[in-house]
């Protein structure tokens, strides 16, 4: 009877819930400090700091937060898929607790669905050799239940909800690709995760082009008209809502991304200020921004001066941006090597992880179960030909898996992994194009979830292709 209910998914299952509840709810609590990002989702779902009091110095930074006091909803408004989790979670926090939100109902949530994407994930790609499921399962507690990717759970940034909708974006695909009949359900269960993730953060609006195409892929697996129509209908809405998710941002949020994409992205440590800024179209006084970014306090021309409306906000566009760099290649891959350098790295390291009342060092960060993010912060090469080589190697496993399968099934799930690729070379670069260097660790986490993604997607293909020949030599 137990030999029955075991299987390697199950078991996955059990350690998981084990490793979730250990690392974050168990014991000592464990987040994220903030940075000043979650004042957009407290001003738009009714959350607020809990201690009115509470020094800067306590409140950014240095010390994670377990608890938010309620307020009013839309004190501002800042469009994100993640405002239907938070005001799902704040919800049912309130209904146990009036006086406070507790972050760790949030959670809680984020990793269900953390949980139930690995579950099918291994359910439905494990194949027929143990050796290799028993891989699959083992690579995805190690790497995607690592401290440094939960911590953020604990939290109200955006990463987690762009993390979790990526792996059921990819479960449900792979799963359509699995199943004997696709289902309907698990179609549009694929395009709701993938809109979900498209809408976790402004910069992941490019990526839907890519799913909506893949969309017109999955509509042909069936030859019913119904299903062919669904298909295309979803992939239809995945490209409008990706498209709105861009044109909606915020004005604000826009001259911010401007402002560090081109003074603290382009001008920074050029040896010709003036000079690409007349290739900019922009006026040669600007130059005395070089260098700075939005934030800081000790500029020339205040970020916010209504002179720069005229001088800048309203003359440039991210395409003249692209376009300068299409020029200039040796400038886009000095700032790609950049963002190697910094790219590595999962969790943001001056963010501390504990509550001030722990009595820890400001800024201290767990390390429990951290033996993936601290191996590929210390080991892996954080250089840009390693990243380049991954992809190569990578894209040439899946190009040669295709070519050799003549199921069409088969060849949409190597579609979707290739896809997977092509939105990590996307979420390398547009962080470089819109946003310049700032924060570019942070910003690059959709890369760094994506890459670890198809490192552990290439060993099990290794592990796999080993086993498989084994077996046929009757090893295995």
């Amino acid at each position: 009877m137990i030999k029955k209910w075991l299987s390697i998914e199950r078991v996955f299952l059990l350690a998981a819930i084990v490793a979730v509840i250990v690392l974050l709810f168990a014991r000592t609590f464990v987040g994220v400090a903030d940075n000043g990002d979650f004042l957009r989702i407290m001003g738009s779902i009714g959350l607020n700091y809990y201690d009115a009091n509470e020094t800067y110095e306590d409140r950014f930074f240095r010390f994670a937060h377990a608890n938010f006091a309620y307020d009013e909803f839309f004190r501002g408004f800042y469009l994100t898929s993640q405002l239907i989790l938070v005001a799902l979670a704040r919800g049912i926090a309130k209904l146990f607790n009036g006086e406070a939100f507790d972050i760790r109902v949030l959670g809680a949530m984020y990793a269900g669905l953390l949980i139930t994407a690995s579950y099918l994930l291994i359910k439905f790609n494990k194949t027929r050799s143990i050796v290799t499921g028993i891989a699959l399962a083992a690579l995805i507690l190690f790497v995607f239940f690592d401290i440094a990717y939960l911590a953020y759970f604990n939290s109200l940034y955006g990463e987690p909800t762009s993390l979790v909708f990526l792996l059921l974006t990819l479960a449900f695909g792979l799963m359509l690709t699995r199943q004997s009949e696709p289902s309907r359900a698990v179609l549009v269960l694929f395009f709701v995760s993938a809109l979900l993730l498209v809408c976790s953060k402004t910069q992941n609006a490019p990526v839907g082009v890519g799913f909506a195409l893949l969309g017109l892929r999955y509509a042909t697996l069936k030859r019913e008209k119904a299903w062919r129509k669904l298909g295309l209908s979803l992939s239809a809405l995945t490209l409008i809502v990706s498209a709105a998710m861009y044109i909606a941002a915020p004005k604000d949020f826009k001259n911010i991304n401007m402002y560090q994409t081109v003074f603290f992205g382009v001008l920074k440590d050029t040896p010709d200020v003036e000079g690409d800024l007349k290739e900019l179209g922009l006026p040669a006084h600007l130059s005395v921004l070089a260098g700075t970014n939005y934030f800081q306090a000790d500029t020339a021309i205040k970020q916010n001066d209504p002179s720069l409306n005229a001088d800048f906000y309203e003359r440039i566009s991210h395409a003249d941006v692209l376009w300068f760099y299409l020029k200039h290649p040796g400038r886009l891959i000095g700032n790609m090597e950049y963002a190697a350098e910094n790219g590595m790295m999962i969790r943001p390291y001056y963010l501390g992880n504990y509550e001030k009342s722990e009595g820890k060092p400001p800024g201290a960060l767990s390390f429990q179960y951290s033996g993936w993010s601290e191996f590929k912060k210390s080991v892996l090469p954080n250089q840009l030909w390693f990243i380049a080589a991954v992809f190569l190697v990578y894209f040439a496993a899946a190009a040669w898996e295709w070519l050799r399968s003549a199921d069409r099934k088969r060849r949409a799930g190597v579609e979707l992994l290739i896809l997977l690729g092509l939105t990590g070379v996307f979420s390398f670069l547009i962080p470089i194009v819109g946003d310049g260097q700032a924060d570019m660790g942070k910003h690059l986490f959709l890369f760094n979830a994506i890459f670890d993604m198809m490192l552990v997607t290439g060993a099990v293909w290794v592990v796999y292709q080993i086993s498989s020949r084994m077996g046929r030599r009757g090893g295995v």
